[in-house]
Parts: C-alpha cells; structure tokens; sequence
C-alpha cells in the first residue's frame, strides 16, 4: 500500500487542498472558490462562529493539519476573532503550504473569489507531483460511528466492524470508537475490557456524564426512526452499537482532538464538559466524524441500517449497511453488504475479512461511494472539554 508523507512525518491516504472559512460571512466565498474545482481534491470546510473557544480552535488546526491534507487555503472577513494568524503558522510550521485571504482586503467577494481560485490552482501545481512511500496499517487510524441504526444493525453491520477492528488492531493499526450517547448500559462492560482499573473507571463515568447531559436536555440519542427500524429502547440500540468496538483491550479514553499514537483501541468522549451549556452533544453524525478526523482517522467506517448517504471532507466514508433491502435500495451508496449475514448466511468474520480488504483498496486509492457521488459533508460548533491529560500517549 501507499500513502503520501508529510514534511511533520504523518503519513496520509488522500491529498486534500482545504479551502477553510473562519466565520459564516467568509463561507459563501469560500465556496465559490471549491466549487470551482468540482471532481478535484478541494475540499470545504469552515468553522461559522465569529469567535472560537478552545475546542473549536484545536479542531481547525488538526483538520488543516491532517495527514489527508497537502496544503490549506484559509478564508477570513477579516474582522471576525478566529486568530487567523496562529492557525496559519501551526499550518506552516506542519510543512504544508498556506495562505490567508481577507475579503475585506481583498476588493470583495469577486476578486476574492478569483484570488482563491488562482491560490488553489498554484496548491493543485505544487501537489501533483507527490511522492508516495510505503504505508501500513501501522500507520492507519481508522474511526467508525453509526447513523441511522435498526434492527438488523446490532447483529449484521456493526458486528462486521467489529471483528474488522479486531483484524485491524491485531495487525498494528489504531482504532477508535464512540457515541456515549449510544452506550448507556454497556459501562460495565466496557470497564471489563479496560487496559487497567483507572481507564475503566473513566469509561465508566464517560457514560454516566452522558446519561446526566441527555436528561438535562430532555432527550437522548434514540429516535423515531430507530423506533421504525425495529428497536426498542435506547438500551438495545447500545448493546447494537458496542459492538461496533469488537473485543479487544480499551487501551484508554481520549477526547476529540487527541491523537493516539499507540496500536490498539481507544474509546472517544464527545459529550462536553463541565456545565450541560452547549446543546445536543453531537447535532448530527458528521460531527462525530469530523471529531474522529481531528483525531487522526485517515478512514471512517458508518454502520448504518436505515441508510445514511453522507460522506466527509478531508477522510473517506465506507459505508458498512446492516439491512439487505436497505442496500438493495441505496446500493449507489453503501459500500459494504453485511445484510449478507441475513440472506445468503454469510458469517461475521467473513465481512469483517471483506472491511479489511476494501480498507486496504481505499489505502491504494480506489474511491467509496461517497467520495464517487463526491459527499463531503461538514459540521463543527462550540463544545467544551478538559484537555492536558496524555490519556493518548500510552
């Protein structure tokens, strides 16, 4: 396999130009700009707030900073409080190529427009001509979430993953799971599989933060489309998504924007911390995706049973689909068939076996589904959380 190596040493699968707005007013240029390079590795991604707090931040400069990115375009007003200036140099100081554009500088939304086109031809330019080098599943970090979840999803879909997990994390490659949200009764099971006593009890109360934060806002992570998929109760929608972690040790609890730089699995907390002040934890799946992106994943892999079409910018989505008339149906979307363990008997490990082999063919360059239809779905808002602790650095 082969990937692309970064001047800061990450090694990426993907070789990404980011057009980055920094406040809602820069987003209409900054998608004039991408939307010029239709079909090319341009990808838009911005942060809407005028001014960042600490996590909105530290995700700008992992995402820009990202081994699937090669080089970052940074679109300003100009008199937002994004510190556009300490993004740019964290950029720079990674090796990648960047610029900033100030529409208030810059004559206007037209000439703007056209400024950021010509940067982004001169970045297109610079990378086409990038060396590839070996790349491992050492070197991978691959994330998975689910969306849009039924019946079939706990036994065929996620399952899948986790056995591909399992074959993953056996073979050097750091994996991570989530959605708290989604593991309510499922803490003492995960503090059994805990690398030690300490990290055990952190999952543990991971899960109790959550059930406090959804009470308090008044619901929780199962919806009506759940219930028309077949489950039940938030309890079994848990147990469903758990085992997308398969059964190897939890090595530790990391917060969204923290790096894993040990083989094995890690679980991610992203529900806020401190005071229940910033809303629903995740207002939508590509939220956690892009939290998983800022950690690191080159891929992501979406259980779904419902169907899901999103993908991502920056990191490919493989599509993971549990229920068989589902991929009968949006077949142009998912990309793995594990209905096929209802249909035709086909056994976990062996779906596990076949998210591995596509895994390696999206390392080497072959497009998922979403990247074919060219989703590049994007959400990032306000959270909180209590950074500092190493739990990543084992």
């Amino acid at each position: 396999m082969k990937g692309y190596l970064r001047k800061d040493g990450k090694k990426g699968i993907r070789n990404v130009i980011v057009v980055a707005y920094l406040v809602e007013c820069a987003h209409h240029v900054a998608r004039q700009i991408v939307t010029g390079f239709t079909g090319q590795e341009v990808h838009l991604i911005g942060f809407s707030g005028c001014a960042p707090n600490d996590y909105a931040h530290k995700m700008m400069e992992n995402l820009c900073t990202h081994p699937n990115v090669g080089a970052v375009l940074l679109m300003s007003l100009g008199c937002e409080n994004f510190n556009r200036n300490s993004l740019a140099k964290t950029i720079y100081e990674s090796g990648r190529p960047v610029e900033k554009l100030v529409i208030q500088e810059s004559g206007g939304t037209l000439n703007s427009v056209q400024k950021g086109i010509d940067i982004v031809e001169r970045f297109i330019s610079e990378l086409q001509n990038s060396d590839k080098v070996d790349f491992s599943l050492n070197d991978l970090i691959v994330g998975t979430i689910c969306g849009g979840s039924d019946a079939t999803s706990g036994f065929t879909a996620n399952p899948s993953i986790g056995k591909a997990f399992d074959e993953l994390v056996a073979k050097g490659a750091i994996c991570i799971f989530e959605e708290p949200g989604e593991l309510m009764g499922c803490e003492h099971l995960m503090a059994e599989r805990a690398d030690n006593e300490e990290v055990g009890r952190q999952l543990v109360d991971c899960i109790k933060k959550a059930d406090n934060y959804y009470k308090k806002m008044g619901h929780d992570s199962f919806s009506a489309g759940n219930a028309v998929g077949g489950l039940t109760t938030i309890e079994e929608k848990s147990l469903g998504s758990y085992s997308k972690s398969g059964t190897s040790p939890i090595k530790a609890l990391i917060k969204p924007g923290e790096i894993p730089t040990v083989t094995g699995l890690y679980f991610m907390d992203v529900v806020p911390d401190g005071e229940v002040l910033w809303g629903f934890p995740n207002i939508n799946d590509n939220t956690e995706i892009i939290e998983m992106i800022a950690s690191g994943c080159q891929i992501i892999l979406f259980s779904t049973g419902r169907g899901s079409v999103v993908g991502s910018a920056i990191s490919p989505v493989v599509k993971v689909c549990g229920n068989p008339k589902t991929y009968k149906n949006l077949s142009g979307d998912m990309d793995i068939n594990s209905g096929k363990i209802i249909t035709e008997g086909a056994s976990l490990k062996e779906l596990g076996t076949e998210i591995v082999s596509l895994i390696k063919e999206v390392i080497n360059g072959k497009k998922t589904k979403s990247e074919q239809l060219r989703h590049q779905e994007f959400s990032l808002g306000y959270k909180y959380f209590q950074y500092g602790k190493k739990n990543c650095d084992i």
